[in-house]
């Protein structure tokens, strides 16, 4: 069977968080999926648990254990909500916050060089990257909130 795109795409993904959870592992002492947490709260605002759990596509309660487990090693500070009920902020430690960057930096640079090997321009594929993205996102109706996808449109398309 011949893979298509899609399929290629996963393979390449699943080979690099492999690598990735590989390294972190033995340098870092933080697992892959942890350390993305990590970068969802300090660079992709998810400020709350809820939003993490959406963010990284799992469960809250899953996102309840991997929190208490990056507060324990001084990662992540979980403070209950000025708002009340039963939500908690999230906001990285200086010693989470470290970590994010530099492995964020030190991932972002190997796919720069990967890239470069494989005569793949950087920005061509971030453009194009961002291009798929965007048709993923619903457009927003007239009351801000998001529709559903049409038959036919990227989501809708059987």
């Amino acid at each position: 069977m011949e893979l298509t795109l899609s399929r290629r795409l996963h393979q390449l993904t699943a080979r690099l968080d492999r690598a990735a959870d590989a390294r972190l592992r033995t340098d870092a002492g933080i697992s892959y999926p942890r350390f993305l947490a990590l970068y969802m709260v300090g660079s992709e605002g998810a400020d709350t648990q809820r939003s993490l759990a959406q963010r990284l596509g799992v469960s809250e309660p899953s996102v309840s254990r991997m929190v208490r487990v990056l507060a324990d090693h001084e990662w992540l500070e979980v403070v209950p909500d000025p708002a009340g009920g039963n939500r908690n902020r999230l906001k990285l430690t200086p010693a989470g916050q470290q970590l994010a960057e530099i492995w964020g930096g030190e991932f972002e640079a190997r796919f720069a060089r990967l890239l470069d090997v494989a005569g793949v321009p950087y920005r061509t594929y971030l453009s194009h990257t961002d291009r798929l993205l965007d048709a993923l996102n619903p457009p927003l109706s007239d009351k801000g909130v998001h529709e559903r996808p049409q038959p036919g449109s990227a989501l809708g398309a059987a």
